[in-house]
């Protein structure tokens, strides 16, 4: 065996052939929430997350109108359903303070989960908590407590997803959840008294968050990738559902701007604002 070929072993020195092959019959260690334990684990996923609301954010400040192009508001979300999503990833541009704060909540939270539960299951929980605030935005509308227009940004939705996530993985492990919880009711408390906030967007991705988690959580260990196959998608019909009723409470004036094209409804909105 030549010297570049070997490999320290616990003793002795092995080959690279030996060393590769003793690693492929290793079984691989998984938490008891299905993510996989290596050494040197990086939560890439949540950096990528802080990565896209730094870019868009910098979009927000340089790119005339890019926030009204992608924000969320019940009247914009039935024209371009896609900004259920993309608001997650905006901030508001007159505080620094909102994409610092959810940046920080994020690292906090996000790589304990992401360690957990994996990276498929924790972006999966992360953008299910993000449409599942602007859901609850728009039931808000339908039944009458806030505006059809009134729009909305922020990642704040997803983020409590992440608390109630966190609480729900760390109860089941059964680690001390109360700070996590204390963080929640604090928060939330936050969120009805402090005007400007959106605690319909801060509600929807609690909920969202908490019972996807309980799914991964407590689902056996023999039906742990069906359950993380199916519950999505159940929550996904559920989510629509709503929807589908909220956007049937729309008030007539509402209905009849939907009958209008997008370029006309976008001129309207802009010369209005």
């Amino acid at each position: 065996m030549c010297p570049d070929c070997q490999r320290p072993a616990a003793v002795g020195v092995q080959c690279v052939d030996c060393v590769r092959e003793a690693a492929q019959g290793q079984r691989t260690l998984r938490t008891r929430f299905g993510g996989v334990i290596h050494p040197g684990f990086r939560p890439v996923v949540t950096v990528a997350i802080i990565a896209a609301c730094v870019v868009a954010y910098v979009a927000q400040l340089s790119v005339p109108l890019f926030t009204e192009r992608f924000m969320y508001s019940p009247f914009w979300g039935h024209v371009q359903p896609l900004r259920f999503l993309t608001a997650a990833f905006l901030h508001s541009e007159g505080s620094y303070f909102h994409i610092l704060l959810n940046m920080v909540a994020l690292w906090t939270v996000g790589p304990y989960l992401e360690l957990q539960l994996g990276r498929l299951r924790y972006v999966t929980l992360y953008l299910l908590s993000a449409v599942g605030g602007s859901v609850v935005v728009l039931a808000s509308a339908a039944l009458g407590f806030s505006s059809w227009y009134g729009g909305v940004v922020g990642a704040s939705g997803a983020i409590f997803g992440l608390f109630g996530a966190s609480f729900v993985v760390m109860w089941r492990s059964g680690r001390q959840a109360q700070g996590i919880l204390g963080v929640i009711a604090v928060n939330m408390v936050f969120s009805f008294v402090v005007p400007g906030i959106s605690w319909q967007g801060h509600l929807g991705g609690l909920v969202v968050g908490a019972l996807v988690a309980a799914g991964y959580a407590f689902a056996p260990q023999d039906r742990r990738r069906l359950v993380a196959l199916v519950l999505p998608v159940v929550l996904v019909v559920v989510l629509l559902a709503l929807v589908a009723w909220a956007d049937a409470q729309a008030p007539e004036e509402v209905r009849q701007l939907w009958t209008l094209p997008v370029d006309i409804l976008w001129k309207l909105t802009t010369q209005s604002g």
